[in-house]
């Protein structure tokens, strides 16, 4: 690790230096030390959180989401030895997260013939649970609209909380792109709402 918190590989110098949160430069050193376990722990520390909710954001179940989330983060502890470390902690475990969640997804599609995120809101308990049913039924229906590519970008953006350069290194794409998902999404779900 060098002093700008940046990773050297195989002794080239990186193409853009990342500055590694505390918290990331934390986990790279265990990573570099051969201390996974130590890794994986600071990893659900400090972005455990994040990544359960994304997963929730995106499968829509929380017993699925927990699931996810700690398939997630035992994927990561697989493959430390080949985190490169070229973007933050949180964007690679989002985008662990978000290849865990899209094969679900579609594993439960096949299965299903349709995803049923929220089941009968009539059945809850109060009528405030009720509202927050109907309303995350309403948000997953106009989400469903979206381009798939978009969805993802738009949930990891603001679900998944993660800058655009981190949701670029996600998903792979330049961050130029990954602001005009972003940005594509937003209009689609106006566009949506002014429809209803």
């Amino acid at each position: 690790m060098d002093a700008g918190g940046a990773r050297q590989l195989d002794g080239q110098e990186p193409e853009a230096a990342v500055a590694l949160s505390p918290e990331d430069a934390d986990i790279a050193a265990a990573i570099g030390q051969g201390d996974h376990r130590g890794a994986l722990a600071l990893c659900a520390r400090h972005h455990g959180a994040a990544v359960g909710r994304l997963c929730m954001a995106m499968v829509g179940s929380q017993a699925e989401a927990e699931d996810l989330a700690q398939e997630t983060l035992l994927a990561a502890h697989d493959g430390f030895d080949s985190w490169r470390g070229d973007g933050s902690v949180r964007s690679w475990l989002s985008a662990i997260a978000r290849r865990k969640c899209a094969r679900h997804l579609e594993r439960s599609r096949r299965q299903q013939n349709r995803l049923r995120l929220v089941h009968d809101a009539a059945r809850a308990g109060t009528e405030e649970h009720v509202l927050l049913k109907q309303r995350a039924e309403r948000a997953r229906a106009a989400l469903s609209h979206i381009r798939p590519s978009e969805r993802e970008a738009l949930l990891l953006r603001y679900v998944g909380e993660l800058s655009f350069r981190d949701l670029a290194s996600a998903c792979g794409i330049e961050e130029a792109a990954a602001r005009k998902r972003v940005s594509r999404a937003i209009a689609r779900l106006r566009e949506i709402a002014v429809k209803e």
